[in-house]
């Protein structure tokens, strides 16, 4: 039997990179600032969370994976120190299990990656609102197939380097697909429930319409977590 300690996760801001800046101020554009605040603090405090879970259990020797974690060994470090620098607390996470003992594994294939944030970008940069809307139709059209094949590769390499009798962690965005795609000899352990944490992220563009649900799920995301591994 193998385990996988699944953690559906909501991206902070930093962990987009270049295009972090455009995405908080499209944020306080579409939602209003008190209410992005509120947001990124309900965000803010799933890490939280996560992080209070993980500082209280057993990780030594165990194997770690990351959705959009392109390598491994030196260049994966980097990866990582690059993203804390940029206020990730999903990577300044991973740091603190690494120098607990975890073994970082690549995860995701560059190239897939690489087509959706390059996408992702031009819709940021585009300069006039026929271009943003032809970036975004492309987009749409492509990522359900993007999706498929990175959840494809991640299942494949979680197979692929989880042993018998070993545990790995899965740092995975809610709206990939994994859990179906795994041999059946793996227990998954969920940290967060997958549905609950895609309903918050779905009902964020409706939360006026939806206003007692979505707060009640953002208590739910930054609950404490009561989980023996």
């Amino acid at each position: 039997m193998r385990t996988l300690i699944y953690v559906p996760v909501i991206h902070m801001s930093a962990d987009l990179g270049s295009i972090a800046k455009a995405v908080n101020k499209r944020g306080i554009a579409g939602f209003g600032e008190e209410f992005w605040k509120k947001h990124r603090d309900t965000v803010s405090g799933f890490w939280d969370t996560i992080t209070d879970y993980f500082s209280s259990i057993k990780v030594t020797e165990r194997k770690i994976y990351q959705d959009g974690m392109v390598a491994d060994k030196e260049v994966g470090e980097k990866i990582i120190e690059e993203g804390i620098k940029s206020g990730s607390k999903n990577y300044e996470l991973l740091s603190r299990l690494l120098k607990r003992g975890v073994i970082l594994v690549k995860t995701e294939d560059f190239n897939l990656v690489k087509e959706e944030r390059d996408r992702i970008v031009k819709i940021t940069q585009a300069k006039t609102t026929v271009g943003k809307l032809a970036g975004f139709i492309r987009y749409k059209l492509a990522k359900n197939r993007l999706l498929k094949k990175r959840d494809s590769f991640i299942a494949k390499r979680i197979d692929e380097t989880l042993n018998q009798g070993e545990t790995g962690i899965l740092f995975i965005g809610a709206y990939h697909n994994i859990k179906t795609r795994l041999l059946k000899d793996i227990q998954i352990i969920e940290v967060k429930d997958t549905d609950k944490v895609r309903e918050y992220q779905r009902l964020l563009l409706f939360h006026a319409r939806n206003k007692s649900r979505f707060e009640e799920l953002g208590k739910y995301l930054i609950s404490p977590i009561n989980l023996t591994v």
